[in-house]
């Protein structure tokens, strides 16, 4: 089953393109609307490790923009930092995202399993929730050689926008009035 978000365009973790009025969302991954990015608290403790990584990471996607294509990320678990997610391709239902981090990046290739969304024709107010897997590869720098598979569940709420004559938008390439999108995602991470 594909997940469509309404009045948004193409919802990020559902996998399928769409026109990307209005974006994120793992789909979180969720998460702080205060991440501060880059500067020392965005530098990953994990630049000076000297051993390998392996244990559980626990994703956190956090977007209130109705047409970026990057959201605010955090990682803790295995390793901690904060960074950008970007989306970068998507083929039916799987999409790849890059994660950058002060210490490098990895992809996020993610596949939507189902779900629900909702549709308020009288508010505007449109839902979606949806569940998916992951996996990581592709690490650059400090992430290089990472992999790792896990689960993520893809929140959205939002207010569709309204016609001249006062009714919601049917269309589902409308820009959003406003939007929150929040990913969870945990799993396992290896960094060799």
């Amino acid at each position: 089953m594909e997940m469509r978000i309404k009045r948004t365009g193409t919802s990020h973790f559902t996998g399928k393109p769409r026109k990307r009025a209005a974006v994120i969302a793992m789909t979180a991954a969720a998460v702080a609307a205060a991440v501060v990015l880059g500067g020392p608290a965005g530098a990953s403790p994990l630049a000076a490790r000297a051993a390998a990584v392996s244990g559980t990471e626990h994703f956190q996607i956090m977007s209130t923009s109705t047409t970026s294509l990057n959201a605010g990320v955090i990682v803790y678990g295995a390793f901690t930092a904060s960074g950008v997610d970007h989306e970068s391709s998507s083929t039916a239902n799987t999409a790849t995202d890059r994660f950058t981090f002060a210490g490098g990046s990895f992809k996020v290739t993610h596949t939507g399993k189902g779900g629900t969304q909702t549709f308020n024709s009288k508010t505007c107010l449109f839902v979606l929730s949806q569940p998916g897997i992951y996996t990581l590869s592709g690490g650059t720098g400090t992430y290089k050689g990472i992999s790792g598979h896990g689960t993520f569940k893809l929140s959205v709420i939002g207010l569709g926008p309204k016609l001249k004559n006062g009714k919601c938008n049917p269309s589902e390439t409308a820009i959003a009035v406003a939007q929150q999108t929040v990913i969870d995602a945990s799993g396992s991470v290896k960094i060799p």
